[in-house]
């Protein structure tokens, strides 16, 4: 969730490049944010405020000579959002300063123990016991280094923490669950990152800091095991993505870039993953049983996912919230097959029970977008989504990346060659979808819902998936109450919150579902609902109908598209500013 970013280097402009770092990464979500320098004399400057980054850097900090320096945007977990809680936060004689992603679990006894030897605490927050803890290793006549390594190893947690000292021109970071990453620039300067993406305006050269691992930044870079402290050679990697990828472009927003983006990669899946989709399928028909495991949209892909199997490849596989399994995890062997799907792949509560599962000798696949992500290096498989970067926190493309890799997986288990075909169907209908002439009529029926507090969605069978991840879409994006319902399910209680003109979204493919799904639309109906299809077949008992194409299964892909767009445009009709960073909502979601 927070943003980390660091440089050292030759560079004067460091406060500048800070800032810039930070505005990559505000898609993570964050309530506040902080810069700490050290400049020429010597001193170490502090700058932060609540809310988000200003358009540019002001003021005397702009210009500030300095070429070591840390930065962060946080999203609060422990004390309110504040000034005075923002990080960096400060050691006792203001010389160390601190930022950290994640939470320290046992603060509030280390707190004690640094008030009993005279620290002074100025923050609610739990970091700034991680300032005190390195001044207190640090006197006592250790390098930064070293006491780094021994405040690391006192917190419980999953945490990842930079810290800079003036009175040693280096930055010291280590990690635990927290994303980090290391940037290797020209010249000996480097940079540090809670995500790639702050980073590939500088450099593709990174390093994936492992778990239990400490890098030290200065002349050299160095990188020690924890918690012994054994140096340990880094493993350098080359990122695939472009600068240009994190632009906007024409686009007013990134959603909506995404969006449009989703054709290409739709088609790109059909046309060049035959060998990822094999490797799925023979890892899935020789597990004794498989779970896929995902969170928010990654979930509603892999719940599609078992209908998918279930009706291509007949083949039953179990589906788990990331959050839920580890309550599941009684059932694993070492015959079991765990499918961790996640954009990020740095989603905690998908890392916490893959790490377990791995304990009990599960095989681990996962469906990442991100290349050395948590997930990504847990796995024993993987398999990237081929997305590309995605910096709207509201998932588009990466769904239909997660949807079209487990559909070609399935019809490859089924030894079904009409994927392809099916897969490139659908991506033709997005850019129908995408016209000017069809939005318009998505533009409209947003102006009509504008002032509706409540929307449901039905669906059925795989359509239920897509009515799952319609429903998410407008409750993130334009902050409308939205209530997915099976069809089936609307007599066992929800029929009762219909009254007139209430909207109701019908997901309605030309499927065994179809017959259905139209008589709980009369029933709907029939209590003075206004009916919304999207199908490839119109009906009467519609009062709004968006056509798509029938693609079988695939249908899916232009129908989510719909939903996409009709949220987009909600969002818009309701005044939000930014539909790209919905309120306390983050991209990467690093705590429990």
């Amino acid at each position: 969730m927070c943003g980390i970013f660091g440089y050292i280097g030759s560079r004067q402009n460091t406060t500048q490049l800070i800032f810039e770092g930070l505005k990559t990464l505000e898609y993570r979500g964050y309530d506040s944010w902080g810069i700490a320098a050290k400049i020429e004399d010597g001193a170490l400057r502090v700058e932060k405020n609540t809310g988000k980054l200003p358009g540019a850097l002001g003021g005397k900090f702009s210009t500030l000579k300095s070429n070591i320096g840390i930065g962060h945007t946080r999203w609060a977990t422990h004390g309110g959002v504040t000034i005075n809680n923002a990080h960096p936060h400060l050691d006792c004689t203001g010389k160390i300063a601190v930022i950290h992603n994640g939470i320290v679990e046992n603060f509030q006894e280390l707190k004690e123990e640094l008030i009993e030897k005279g620290h002074k605490f100025t923050t609610e927050t739990d970091t700034e016991v991680i300032a005190h803890l390195l001044e207190e290793y640090f006197k006592n006549g250790k390098s930064f280094t070293e006491a780094m390594r021994e405040a690391f190893n006192r917190l419980h947690g999953l945490n990842a923490v930079l810290a800079l000292n003036t009175n040693a021109h280096e930055i010291v970071a280590a990690k635990n669950g927290s994303p980090l990453l290391v940037g290797i620039g020209n010249n000996g300067e480097y940079f540090l990152a809670s995500d790639a993406t702050g980073l590939i305006k500088h450099t593709k050269k990174v390093i994936f800091l492992e778990d239990h691992q400490l890098v030290t930044l200065g002349k050299t870079l160095k990188i020690f095991s924890l918690p012994d402290g054994k140096e340990i050679k880094p493993k350098i990697n080359t990122l695939d993505w472009d600068f240009e990828d994190a632009q906007k472009g024409k686009y007013p927003h990134f959603i909506i870039k995404e969006i449009h983006e989703q054709p290409r990669v739709v088609e790109n899946i059909a046309l060049t993953y035959g060998d990822q989709t094999k490797l799925l399928a023979n890892l899935i028909q020789k597990a004794f049983g498989t779970f896929m495991v995902g969170c928010g949209t990654a979930s509603y892909a892999a719940l599609a996912g078992t209908y998918l199997f279930s009706n291509i490849a007949k083949k039953h596989i179990n589906f788990a919230l990331g959050s839920e399994f580890k309550y599941l995890e009684d059932y694993i062997t070492p015959k079991t097959l765990v499918l961790a799907i996640s954009q990020s792949g740095e989603t905690i509560d998908v890392v916490e029970p893959v790490q377990k599962a791995k304990t009990k000798g599960a095989q681990i696949a996962a469906l990442v977008n991100v290349l050395g992500s948590t997930i990504y290096r847990q796995a024993d498989h993987k398999v990237i989504l081929g997305a590309g970067q995605e910096k709207a926190v509201v998932a588009t493309k990466s769904f239909m990346a997660m949807f079209s890799i487990l559909f070609m997986t399935a019809y490859t288990m089924a030894k079904k060659k009409e994927a392809k075909e099916l897969l490139l169907k659908a991506s033709k209908n997005i850019k129908n979808i995408l016209q000017d002439a069809y939005t318009v009529k998505i533009e409209q029926l947003a102006k009509e819902l504008k002032n509706k507090e409540h929307i449901y969605v039905l669906g059925r069978g795989l359509s239920y998936a897509t009515a799952q991840e319609a429903t998410l879409k407008i409750k993130e994006t334009a902050y409308v109450h939205a209530e997915c319902f099976a069809g089936g399910e609307l007599k066992h209680g929800p029929i009762a919150l219909i009254e007139k003109g209430t909207p109701c979204i019908v997901i309605a493919p030309a499927d065994e579902t179809y017959e259905e799904i139209i008589s709980n639309a009369q029933e709907v109906k029939a209590r003075g609902g206004f009916i919304i299809g999207i199908g490839p077949k119109n009906n009467q008992v519609f009062d709004r109908f968006f056509e798509t194409d029938d693609a079988k299964e695939a249908t899916l892909i232009p129908q989510v598209a719909v939903s996409q767009l009709l949220a987009y445009y909600l969002a818009l009709e309701h005044g939000i500013k930014d539909p790209d960073k919905p309120r306390n909502l983050a991209k990467s979601v690093t705590v429990k």
